[in-house]
């Protein structure tokens, strides 16, 4: 029967989980980084293997989308707790920064896409992230002093600019479809307004016909 594609996204989620917590926390950063890779290019093939065996979808992409978060959250969260053993607590902020940031990073884009709204933007999306996180991990584990502390305070950044970079996108949107809803309210109350206007001219006209009856026949009989 085969392997299915989602088969494969579990798989590959439950390795780098797995992998990152077993080896990250205690500093064992270079067999955990190469493991963590390992499962992170098998999860890769998921949508190759959707597309060739017809079964790409809603399903997929949202199965995709959610164990990855939940395996970022394992990779970060791991790094965080080998900080906050190991490191100064300027690098245990830097890791917790990190980590609420790339959180934030993907639920600012699912909201704004859940509202109609685009949100494909930003220096620091989830694989700079990572690529960056577990290179400086894996320099870090050969022996390099200082390389992943100052890499997740460079991540740290660039996430926090990543989600400034998104809200701000999402504000302007907002901000425009508020400023043509207001124009639509307005031109309605316009329309509005004139339409009573015509009204109100029209209900006087007919009062004045009505009050004097024979104002037309005075006319008529004047010009005869």
């Amino acid at each position: 029967m085969g392997v299915s594609p989602d088969a494969v996204t579990i798989t590959g989620t439950v390795g780098v989980s797995l992998a990152a917590v077993i080896f990250l926390p205690s500093g064992h950063f270079v067999v955990g980084v190469i493991i963590i890779m390992l499962f992170i290019f098998s999860d890769m093939i998921d949508g190759a293997m959707a597309r060739m065996t017809h079964r790409k979808g809603p399903w997929g992409a949202f199965l995709d989308s959610t164990l990855d978060r939940i395996a970022d959250g394992f990779v970060f969260g791991s790094i965080l707790i080998w900080a906050a053993s190991t490191q100064s607590a300027l690098t245990t902020a830097a890791a917790l920064i990190a980590l609420v940031a790339s959180t934030v990073i993907s639920y600012a884009k699912a909201r704004a896409e859940g509202l109609g709204l685009t949100c494909n933007i930003g220096i620091a999306e989830r694989t700079e992230r990572l690529i960056l996180v577990l290179a400086a991990a894996f320099v870090y584990g050969l022996g390099v002093p200082y390389v992943l502390p100052a890499a997740l305070w460079v991540l740290s950044a660039l996430a926090v600019l990543t989600v400034a970079q998104r809200v701000a996108l999402v504000h302007r949107q907002s901000m425009a479809i508020a400023r043509d809803l207001d124009a639509d309210a307005n031109a309605n109350a316009n329309a509005n307004a004139n339409s009573n206007a015509d009204a109100n001219a029209n209900a006087s006209a007919n009062a004045n016909d009505e009050a004097n009856p024979d104002a037309g026949a005075q006319t008529e009989d004047g010009e005869a």
